[in-house]
């Protein structure tokens, strides 16, 4: 199954980024799925390297990197959110890229599914 999650809430504060990532990953780990993940709004910072969190608090950088796997085309951070923000392509994280609105439309016409978070 093609699986897309659009997330648009904060990393951290607001569970629902978190609860996202859960649900792609777990679909991920299936053989069978392909999944990738656009980060829109105050999700975008969940793509900035270097996090560093209280230690046993949930780190959405490490949990983004086992859905990406490695793949950049998978993991898309909205270009505009990341200029509103300050993030610079050079902060994002290894797996992860500047996307833009027209991936966005393009993975939506691909996937089977799409959640929002």
């Amino acid at each position: 199954m093609k699986v897309l999650f659009i997330l648009n809430g904060a990393p951290y504060g607001d569970e629902r980024t978190y609860n996202g990532l859960r649900l792609a990953g777990a679909l991920a780990k299936r053989e069978q799925n392909e999944v990738r993940v656009f980060l829109m709004g105050d999700a975008a910072g969940t793509a900035k390297d270097g996090q560093k969190v209280p230690e046993g608090f949930y780190n959405l950088q490490l949990m983004l990197s086992k859905v990406s796997h490695g793949d950049a085309s998978r993991v898309g951070v909205c270009g505009t959110c990341m200029d509103a923000r300050g993030i610079s392509a050079a902060e994002l994280a290894p797996g992860t890229h500047r996307g833009t609105l027209e991936e966005l439309a393009n993975w939506s016409e691909w996937a089977d599914q799409v959640f929002v978070f």
